[in-house]
């Protein structure tokens, strides 16, 4: 590896743990996220949590069993989707809108989800690319197959690997997705590339793409990479193996 871009992800990494929220305003008690481990937005925000320091109070939410659509459920997230944030009564769902709160909320400074106009608007283009094209077309293939046991469509996978292309074009001559540092638009888009890594879909094409993945597997390995993304990615495998 390059020993400019190793320096850089050092000073990455150096940022992301000045970002931990010791020293900061903590949560007045611990915040509430009802959850499922393979969930790859689930896993997004327990790893930007792990990032700040913030501890999570868990609560298993199993969807194959309903439990997203019981009347009390219901009552605090009508679309009944997971991951569901509660701080103190302040509830709140979709994963980037979690992830951005809690750096607002609780970072120490703002390296995760920068202030800048300009940086952060890079960082929210990053997030919008991921919620409306990257993660829809990683679904598009991959949701049929997990969840109805379908076939591989060529199809779907071509317009992955063109999103693939786009993103790999949105990395020439930057470290991390939005820069230098890494940022809450990194950790949202990292859980796509465990699971594709886990069901084995070869990337490897996308230079830039793959480069990324490695060093933002590194980054984010004192933030709980191993336990919380990859075992996740392994159990979402093991689901379709099952199949």
């Amino acid at each position: 590896m390059d020993k400019t871009v190793v320096q850089k992800i050092h000073v990455a990494n150096n940022a992301a743990a000045a970002a931990r929220s010791k020293g900061s305003k903590m949560p007045s008690q611990p915040i509430k996220l009802y959850y499922l481990p393979p969930s790859p937005p689930c896993r997004s925000v327990m790893m930007t949590a792990r990032a700040l320091g913030i501890d999570l109070e868990l609560v298993l939410t199993n969807i194959m069993e309903g439990q997203h659509k019981t009347p009390e459920y219901l009552k605090m997230n009508p679309q009944h989707t997971i991951p569901t944030m509660d701080d103190s009564g302040f509830i709140l769902w979709e994963s980037r809108a979690i992830m951005a709160y809690l750096v607002n909320a609780y970072g120490r400074n703002d390296s995760l989800y920068p202030k800048n106009p300009r940086q952060r608007a890079l960082v929210d283009q990053r997030l919008n690319f991921d919620l409306g094209t990257l993660y829809k077309r990683y679904m598009d293939l991959y949701a049929p197959m997990i969840f109805q046991g379908g076939e591989y469509n060529d199809e779907a996978a071509e317009k992955l690997n063109e999103a693939l292309d786009w993103m790999n074009s949105l990395l020439e001559g930057r470290v991390f997705l939005a820069g230098d540092n890494l940022t809450i638009a990194d950790i949202s888009i990292v859980v796509i590339f465990s699971n594709l890594e886990a069901f084995g879909f070869d990337y490897s094409a996308h230079e830039n793409v793959a480069k990324w993945y490695e060093r933002t597997k590194k980054s984010l390995e004192p933030f709980g990479y191993e336990e919380i993304d990859q075992a996740g990615a392994q159990m979402l495998a093991s689901f379709m193996k099952k199949d």
